[in-house]
């Protein structure tokens, strides 16, 4: 099942299905007004969405209209938690080397995890606004998971049947700044602004067999300009999401639409390329003595996909955005 957030001037949003070839729509918010009161009352909401979903399908639903992923905004606006992890041990690795750092102590046993703003997610064709140039504007291509209410201390295996929606994420970061703030000790802030969202979120049953062992077997395809920069598999990640769900809820429990981040997607194999631009920085310094790929200006642009084995575009839709530049206004 495929879901959306369509703009209906309300700060979560309207609920609509989208077809299975992503043409069509249909309003859902008659189960349930969006998609964070349909989590909230999953075991009430998921069987007639199914059934809506189903009726999408085979034809028999009225009030159906084009998909356009233009009127959508994040799947979810806003969030009670957003927890992002560091599943793809590569990308890790690269970043020692490269800044000639020791390796962060038990990373590759402990998942690493920070907790990110979740109030204001950005949608898939919303222009993305930053202060300044030389902060490091940066992309991360991830994949991620929004799960059902989840007890503390759950294990993976517990932790797997908690999970509801799969979701395509990009987060954006500010490197100069986050540079800084690692060294204070207390973690990310300012380098971590709104994060950006594929318009669809689907339920894993509906991707089949690319859901292998708690991993997206899908390549996240990345480019900036039109020009190709990745496209590394999910299934490389080192922790599974319930691993990384189990981690996030070792000692406090985690509400129904609660998100986890697998990090930046990154493989091994270097023909993979990269889900961010310091991955490629780190790489140039590694093979070339030097970082030569600058970060981002403003009126760049973004664009990040992810596609099935067989070259097929995957279920998220696409993330197409434009860096521009904040104006330090309030929104009227």
């Amino acid at each position: 099942m495929k879901l959306a957030t369509y703009q209906n001037g309300s700060i979560d949003g309207g609920l609509v299905i989208i077809s299975n070839d992503q043409a069509r729509a249909i309003d859902a918010s008659g189960i349930a007004p969006d998609l964070l009161t349909a989590l909230r009352h999953w075991q009430e909401a998921e069987a007639p969405l199914r059934r809506l979903a189903d009726r999408l399908e085979d034809g028999s639903a009225g009030n159906v209209f084009p998909f356009d992923p233009a009127r959508c905004l994040a799947p979810l606006p806003r969030a009670p938690q957003w927890c992002d992890g560091s599943a793809f041990l590569n990308h890790g690795r690269l970043m020692d080397v490269a800044f000639n750092k020791p390796p962060i102590p038990d990373f590759e046993t402990i998942p690493v995890m920070y907790q990110g703003a979740s109030d204001d997610f950005l949608g898939p064709q919303a222009d993305v606004p930053f202060v300044a140039e030389a902060d490091g504007i940066d992309f991360e291509g991830e994949f991620g998971v929004v799960v059902d209410e989840v007890p503390m201390a759950v294990s993976a295996e517990q932790a797997a049947r908690r999970i509801r929606l799969l979701v395509q994420i990009n987060d954006w970061s500010l490197r100069a700044v986050g540079a800084r703030e690692v060294r204070t000790g207390f973690g990310f802030l300012q380098a971590k602004p709104s994060t950006s969202f594929a318009p669809i979120a689907v339920t894993p049953d509906d991707v089949g067999h690319a859901w292998r062992d708690g991993r997206l077997d899908m390549a996240l395809h990345v480019w900036r300009n039109g020009e190709r920069i990745g496209a590394a598999s999910g299934l490389e990640m080192a922790f599974s999401f319930p691993q990384l769900i189990a981690h996030a809820a070792r000692t406090r429990r985690l509400t129904a639409g609660t998100i986890i981040g697998s990090g930046t997607v990154s493989n091994a194999d270097r023909a993979a390329g990269s889900s961010c631009l310091a991955e490629r920085r780190a790489i140039e310094m590694i093979d070339l003595g030097e970082a030569r790929t600058p970060f981002l200006r403003f009126g760049e642009r973004v664009t990040m996909e992810a596609c099935l084995g067989d070259g097929r575009p995957g279920p998220f839709g696409r993330i197409d955005q434009q860096v521009v530049c904040a104006s330090g206004e309030m929104p009227g």
